[in-house]
Parts: structure tokens; C-alpha cells; sequence
């Protein structure tokens, strides 16, 4: 059954409040909808247009979901206090373990002592959070003063922006993005103590890193990590901000550099290490359809990039203009 006008408005109050309050505000805020309706379908209004004007007049649902929740949010406005806070404990579930994980097997790598591994870990693990803390803070003040809506949110608010269900849900994407931060983070973090994580030792005793020196010694191990983070920071403004042309093209420059960077690698056979290729007993014909391999990769994700920059303007560009 398709949802009425009034079904989406009160989902989307209901679901930004405690799950122990939503049945009894559901409950009181459809009764304060259908009497306000009633009243001016009684004055010839039409039923219709009569729902349409209270549900503008009641305004934005995160604002409303916020008077409800009674609750202090001054730094974040309630626009973005619940994004805020949801983002905030996600970041911190999949960020900090992945940092204490890698600090602390890069330093029993390393031969450090329990307590020096636990202190390091634990110092890692600080920083981390305030680090956190600090960047999502800032960057949420700056969308909020900076005047930028909420995509379900914005003076103007009308019904119209409500979701319709044709397009995946705000919550199914926010789960996207964050199972894509987890990926980004545990690909990073594998790829900084790839060089120490080796299964594969020298004659001395030492890990031979599956990547090739080349990439440290010029650092552009650490450049391709950067776009990997910076590609990361693009989803989130993906999900939090209005479609806009110039940064839809900074977003898709993002990608297609990453995915430059990928058809660099392999075209130059800077990807394997010479040496843990041959430890493993590797063919020079599995070695190079290896970097053939991470070309064709590149090339993906510049198509795939495309593809979905073009969608986006279809689908958000064209109803923005």
C-alpha cells in the first residue's frame, strides 16, 4: 500500500526519536494531524490540499523530532544533532579499534614490550578520538553556520522534500556509507603496515612487504592512501549536502584520480615487490597480469565513477536547476 502524505511526515519525525518514545508520539502527532486536516476540510477546504498545508505549517520533521526530544542542541542544531551524534558513535566503533589493532601489531612487529604496546595503543586510541571528535565537530558547525540545508531539512521546507520510497532509504544509505568507512579504514591501515604485517622474511630475518619500496621511498604509498581518505570524505558529502554542479565535478575528480593513480601502479609495475613475488616462488607472468589486473581496476572505478556522476546529475542535478 502506498504511503500518504501523512505516513512519511510522521516517519520521519518518529525515527530520529528514542525508541521508547516513538509509538506515543506517533499516536499523538497523527491525531493532532487528522484533527487539524478535519478542521479545514469542514471549512471546504479540499482533503488534499487541506493535508498538504498542515504538514507544511507543522514544518520540518527534524525540527519537530527535536521539540519532541526536549533536549539541548546548541552547537549542532537540530537539523543535524542526530546525524551528528549517530555519526560521531559509528566513526568512533570502526576507527579507534582499527587504530589500537594496527598500532599495537606494528609494534609486536617490532619487538616492543607488553607495556609499551598497550601504552602506545591506548595513546594511539586518544588521539584518534579527539582527532574525531575535533574534524566531525568542525565540520558539522561549518555546513550548519554555513547555510547549507540538510537534504530533509531547510527554511523552505515543504512536504515535497519527504521521502517518497521510490529512492533507498536515508537510513539504508547512511548503512552504505558507513560499511564503506569501515572498507576505506581497514584497507588503509592494511596497506601503512603492510611492510611489517609480511608473512614473508629475508635471509636476516626481516618482513618483506608485498608492495614495491618504490612506493615508500617516494612516498606515494602515503599519496594513494590520502585519496583513499579524501575519496571518503566525498561520500559523506555525497550523503549530507544538496546536489551542487562544481562540487559534483570535485567529487568526480577525486575518484578519477584514484582511479588514476591505480592505472599508474600497474602500468609502471610499481605495485609488487620483486622480492616477495620471487619468495613466494611467482611466475613473471602472474606478476605482470597482477598489474595488469590493478589497470583493469583503475579503469573500473573511473567508469563506475562516471557512471554514477551522471546519475546524479539526472536524478538530483536536473531537479536542482
Amino acid at each position: 500500500m502506498t504511503a500518504t502524505l501523512t505516513d512519511r511526515y510522521v516517519t520521519a519525525t518518529v525515527t530520529r526519536l528514542p525508541e521508547a518514545r516513538r509509538a506515543d508520539i506517533e499516536r499523538e502527532l497523527r491525531a493532532s494531524i487528522a484533527d487539524a486536516v478535519d478542521r479545514r476540510v469542514d471549512a471546504g477546504e479540499d482533503a488534499t490540499a487541506a493535508e498538504y498545508a498542515v504538514l507544511r505549517d507543522l514544518g520540518d520533521p527534524a525540527r519537530l523530532a527535536a521539540g519532541y526530544a526536549d533536549s539541548p542542541q546548541h552547537l549542532i542544531g537540530p537539523a543535524y544533532f542526530l546525524d551528528y551524534t549517530r555519526l560521531l558513535k559509528t566513526l568512533a566503533a570502526i576507527v579507534l579499534p582499527a587504530v589500537a589493532g594496527a598500532v599495537a601489531l606494528a609494534q609486536v612487529l617490532g619487538g616492543a614490550k607488553v607495556g609499551t604496546i598497550i601504552g602506545t595503543s591506548i595513546s594511539s586510541v586518544i588521539t584518534t578520538a579527539m582527532h574525531l571528535f575535533f574534524w566531525v565537530t568542525i565540520g558539522f558547525v561549518a555546513i550548519e553556520r554555513g547555510g547549507v540545508r540538510n537534504p530533509l531539512t531547510g527554511q523552505d521546507w515543504t512536504p515535497d522534500a519527504l521521502p517518497d520510497g521510490t529512492a533507498p532509504s536515508r537510513r539504508a544509505r547512511f548503512g552504505e556509507l558507513i560499511a564503506t568507512t569501515a572498507l576505506s579504514v581497514v584497507f588503509v591501515v592494511a596497506l601503512l603496515i603492510s611492510p611489517y604485517a609480511s608473512p614473508v622474511r629475508d635471509a636476516a630475518g626481516d618482513p618483506v612487504g608485498p608492495l614495491d619500496p618504490w612506493l615508500w621511498d617516494t612516498g606515494a604509498v602515503y599519496a594513494f592512501a590520502a585519496l583513499v581518505l579524501i575519496g571518503l570524505v566525498t561520500r559523506y558529502l555525497r550523503f549530507y549536502l544538496r546536489w551542487q554542479l562544481s562540487r559534483a565535478l570535485v567529487i568526480l575528480l577525486v575518484d578519477l584520480a584514484g582511479a588514476a593513480a591505480l592505472i599508474a601502479a600497474g602500468a609502471t609495475s610499481h605495485l609488487l615487490n620483486p622480492a616477495f613475488a620471487e619468495a613466494l616462488g611467482w611466475a613473471p607472468v602472474a606478476v605482470e597480469w597482477t598489474h595488469r589486473g590493478m589497470m583493469i581496476a583503475g579503469v573500473i572505478v573511473a567508469i563506475t565513477s562516471l557512471v554514477e556522476a551522471y546519475t546524479d546529475y539526472r536524478r538530483r542535478g536536473v531537479t536542482a536547476a
